[in-house]
């Protein structure tokens, strides 16, 4: 009986790790326009926020821009925001406590942070990294423009 548990509890977890999570989306025409990379407003800065991580597909995970919700991941899914220039704090839910990074925004370029999923103890946490421009651009055609909030 134990070892039923064991493989039921087994079987649940890779389910939940490796299941496809959904989110709302925007249009097919609003995502191909953003996957121009075109350069923000002079006086703005573009902010691509992304998750491509294989493990957790049946997870969501809320992404904050200075402590404000703007939606939801989910695996092959991106955000896109318009920011101040200036410092600005990026943040993801994870398991215990959210996970914060820093980003200096300069008018006139875009920023690439990509959202990946990470082993927990009981549900999976989530980290983010600031990525070079070109591996953003590569790995977010891979991905589908989310609805923000």
């Amino acid at each position: 009986m134990l070892t039923r548990l064991k493989m039921l509890a087994v079987a649940t977890g890779f389910a939940v790790m490796t299941g496809c999570a959904s989110v709302p989306m925007e249009s097919a025409e609003a995502d191909a326009a953003l996957k121009t990379f075109a350069a923000p407003p002079a006086d703005q800065a573009g902010l691509y926020i992304y998750r491509d991580s294989f493990a957790g597909k049946g997870l969501k995970k809320s992404v904050t821009v200075d402590g404000k919700v703007i939606g939801e991941t989910a695996n092959k899914v991106y955000f896109h925001k318009l920011i101040t220039p200036g410092s600005h704090q990026i943040g993801t839910e994870s398991e215990f406590s959210d996970n914060v990074i820093d980003l200096m925004a300069v008018a006139g370029k875009n920023y690439y942070v990509r959202q990946s999923i990470k082993v927990g103890v009981f549900v999976g946490g989530a980290k983010l990294e600031v990525v070079p421009e070109a591996e953003g651009q590569a790995d977010l055609q891979k991905c589908t423009l989310a609805t923000s909030l």
